[in-house]
């Protein structure tokens, strides 16, 4: 989900309360805060040698003492008019940092209307190998990698990719 839908969903009910549902089913507690947006900016090069620029908008959930507290969808979307000068014209993808024993950022995949609230949908994010033709790492049928050709691979020999 970008910036611009999740706006526009914001906006269109703006007395629903927020919930947060993490990838393994359970909910961040309702008396989360929003303490930070940002404009994350990823710029590296993978293990071929290219080049690859990668930008999200990254709100940052954290829980506090204050277990009353609970924020509507309208006081989020004020949030993001305040730092949308940070985002210019672009639509960025939007993530949710939140810490639960370790900080984690979570892709936002949707946002689902119950009759109490706009709950948020994350899922979680993945490593992987962008040269795989250069590594020698052949995708399997189901999307994962499976074990790299030894004599071919960056892992394992002499041949590939390799910074």
């Amino acid at each position: 989900m970008n910036t611009q839908e999740l706006q526009d969903l914001l906006s269109y009910q703006p007395s629903l309360p927020l919930q947060i549902l993490l990838p393994g089913g359970g909910l961040v507690p309702v008396s989360f805060h929003i303490t930070e947006v940002a404009r994350v900016q990823k710029s590296f090069i993978d293990c071929g040698g290219a080049r690859h620029e990668t930008r999200t908008c990254q709100l940052q959930a954290w829980v506090g003492g204050d277990d009353d507290h609970r924020i509507a969808a309208g006081k989020l979307a004020a949030i993001l008019d305040k730092a949308a000068s940070a985002f210019g014209d672009e639509d960025l993808p939007v993530e949710i940092e939140y810490e639960d024993g370790l900080i984690s950022q979570y892709p936002l995949s949707g946002v689902e209307r119950t009759r109490d609230a706009l709950v948020f949908h994350l899922v979680k994010k993945h490593t992987d190998c962008l040269a795989k033709e250069l590594c020698g790492v052949p995708a399997t049928s189901s999307g994962a990698v499976s074990e790299p050709e030894a004599a071919g691979s960056c892992c394992g020999g002499n041949g590939g990719c390799g910074l």
